[in-house]
């Protein structure tokens, strides 16, 4: 369940059209690195992915003990660095890393531009830094539909409840460009990506209700009201009895500045 106040849902268990999960595009555009460093990196499926793809070390950093231990748990991940910490302060070395990565974990960090700084700090020159973020779903998808209907119903209900995870993200586009280049980490390009396969109206609401609302907070009887409301215009948006979820994921890759001065190489146990 996804509590009240959580901006950016979960979206990868959702695959592309082609199956993939949303790690792998992260992966894929660090391909060749060999050093890789994730930051939140949870539970450690996106270090697996990069371990299946031939990378010779792995570290990663989160704040959550259990997602660590679960990490830890990994075969493939007997030999990464995890540590339990804040991005904010790494404990590597300058220049200790070919490629840094954050799957959706960035706009929840509390100082973006000090996470940043260090993110900077620990690549070589020219080393990559991707990171993804929610966007916004489809207009007119599934999950676009959820959220239109929900945000009216709670809005005629309570100024004051929170019930949705639907706001904008703390750290949007905009913002993480304009934190970038001063830190020394050029964009070389921002993609969006949709995600989901489509489904029948009744799943689609399903999954929609477990990313976006806090049901904890509904009262009796809302959220069937809810769901009527849904089933009933879901066939406008649906084609052949299904429909898309909507739910997309925005991708920026960037590059660390070439420099000058020496930068100090991570020794590797």
């Amino acid at each position: 369940m996804q509590s009240a106040c959580t901006a950016c849902p979960a979206v990868h268990t959702n695959p592309l059209a082609d199956g993939r999960a949303s790690y792998h595009l992260l992966a894929e555009r660090v391909a060749g690195a060999q050093r890789f460093l994730d930051l939140g990196c949870g539970d450690g499926s996106l270090l697996a992915v990069l371990a299946d793809q031939g990378a010779r070390h792995l570290a990663g950093v989160d704040a959550s003990e259990t997602e660590l231990s679960r990490a830890h748990a990994r075969p493939e991940l007997a030999a990464a660095a995890l540590y339990l910490g804040r991005a904010e302060e790494l404990p590597f070395a300058d220049g200790s890393f070919d490629a840094v990565v954050s799957h959706l974990a960035l706009p929840q960090m509390t100082d973006v531009e000090q996470v940043l700084t260090e993110t900077a700090r620990v690549l070589v020159p020219h080393g990559r830094f991707v990171t993804s973020l929610a966007a916004r779903p489809e207009p007119a998808s599934g999950y676009d539909l959820f959220l239109t209907l929900a945000r009216q119903h709670f809005a005629a209900t309570g100024p004051d409840r929170t019930v949705l995870a639907a706001g904008p993200e703390p750290c949007t586009r905009e913002d993480l460009s304009d934190l970038l280049t001063p830190v020394g980490l050029e964009v070389v390009h921002w993609e969006q990506f949709t995600l989901g396969a489509p489904g029948p109206p009744e799943e689609i609401w399903q999954s929609a209700v477990e990313k976006y609302c806090d049901t904890s907070l509904l009262e009796t009887g809302e959220l069937t009201t809810l769901r009527h409301k849904f089933i009933a215009q879901a066939p406008r948006l649906a084609q052949a009895g299904k429909l898309a979820p909507g739910e997309r994921l925005t991708i920026a890759t960037t590059e660390r500045s070439a420099v000058t001065a020496p930068v100090a190489a991570y020794v590797w146990d």
